[in-house]
């Protein structure tokens, strides 16, 4: 299976001209290729499109430049175009799975920067990589490459750091596992709650919002094109990569950790879009990275041999008793513990789920005659005060 191992880097002032002078050469490749694709009326192939934005477009004297860096960025920015209207137009006809791929756009200078080399455009050395027209890079090393790289792609981010991303091929490795299963219900405020009792709290954003929104006032003060409203925009996308760091290492320890102990790990198909229609929520449920969590938790299963599972969104989690499977139905949210009139146990509202999730993802599903339809509940709901001031629901049902 194929990986990537992302590295910074640090050029010098002659190198950060260079890859300057690549990222805009490739940026306007792309830019050409995408308005010769909106003016035609049948979709270029790949190859015409190198010829003309590329070929032809150097012995030009307007486009002259594009001969000062190397032609596999180049020619990789116009492959990659046909990928996006490729992803665009299976997308629109139903033969790719997932959320609608919007068409490609053109790119802009200040978003982030990246070009792709193949073999024979770099070369990896003891403690550094050449490119080609570029020279030799120096890298943070922070671990070894496993085989040798396909390619490599140099981005720049929107906070000015570069960074060398490798596509290496890896073999899956087979661990022994601590525990057979467990079931992970998400969350806000706590953002694991797992079947084994365990409960992992979100990490605290709340200082680094507030310099952000600070910082966003600023900039929408400041006067377009000029040099202040530049340096508040970078201040801001510093920050912005900041929490964008904090939560990609929050998330990469918690889904090793999972992977590493667990045989079989399962999650619940949560809808996030029609989650983010909360408008006191929505920056809440965005910023979580429920979706990326889910993604490590799989790609990392695939690579040590684990199990993954995604139960149905419309699985009755919490509204059913982990311990004997009585349904409850439907509750507010405000409801963190409930009381099962059925078997008398106590449940907290996310442990409860997630022992539900559990169950669900190894095939011990509920008992059908418990969580049909024929059990309907009551609109009306009974708290009962109990010792502690913890606050527990009772439900009052309809005869069977």
């Amino acid at each position: 299976m194929n990986c990537r191992y992302q590295f910074r880097i640090y050029p010098t002032p002659g190198q950060r001209q260079s890859l300057a002078r690549l990222f805009g050469c490739v940026r306007v490749v792309w830019n050409d290729a995408l308005f010769l694709c909106k003016q035609s009326n049948k979709l270029p192939g790949s190859s015409e499109l190198q010829k003309l934005c590329i070929t032809q477009a150097k012995k030009t004297e307007a486009r002259e430049w594009l001969g000062q860096v190397s032609a596999i960025p180049l020619q990789q920015s116009v492959a990659d175009l046909g990928v996006a209207f490729k992803n665009f137009f299976q997308s629109r006809s139903g033969k790719r799975k997932g959320k609608k791929v919007n068409p490609p756009r053109f790119k802009r200078r200040v978003n982030r920067q990246t070009a792709r080399f193949t073999r024979g455009g770099f070369r990896v050395k003891a403690s550094k990589v050449y490119l080609a027209k570029i020279g030799n890079l120096k890298v943070k090393w922070s671990r070894p490459l496993p085989s040798v790289p396909s390619s490599v792609t140099v981005i720049k981010d929107c906070a000015g750091r570069y960074f060398l991303s490798f596509v290496v091929e890896v073999e899956p490795e087979s661990r022994p596992a601590k525990n057979p299963s467990i079931g992970i219900d998400l969350g806000l405020k706590t953002f694991a709650s797992c079947s084994n009792g365990e409960k992992i709290d979100s990490p605290d954003y709340s200082r680094l919002y507030r310099k952000l929104k600070r910082c966003q006032r600023r900039l929408a003060k400041r006067e377009r094109g000029s040099k202040r409203r530049e340096r508040m925009r970078v201040k801001v996308a510093k920050l912005n990569a900041q929490i964008r760091d904090k939560r990609k290492d929050f998330l990469h320890k918690l889904s090793t950790k999972v992977v590493n102990d667990n045989q079989v790990i399962a999650l619940e198909d949560l809808n996030v879009s029609g989650m983010l229609k909360n408008r006191k929520l929505s920056r809440a449920i965005s910023q979580a990275g429920w979706y990326e969590f889910r993604s490590l938790c799989e790609g990392k299963a695939n690579k040590h041999n684990r199990d993954f599972r995604v139960i149905s969104r419309w699985e009755p989690t919490s509204q059913v008793c982990s311990d004997c499977g009585y349904r409850w139905g439907k509750i507010d949210l405000s409801v963190r513990s409930i009381l099962c009139i059925n078997c008398g146990a106590e449940h907290d509202r996310d442990d409860n789920a997630s022992v539900n999730i559990e169950q669900v993802g190894v095939g011990q599903t509920h008992d059908s005659k418990r969580t049909g339809s024929a059990c309907k509940t009551s609109s009306e709901a009974v708290c009962v005060e109990p010792s502690t001031h913890r606050k527990y629901i009772q439900l009052n049902l309809f005869d069977w």
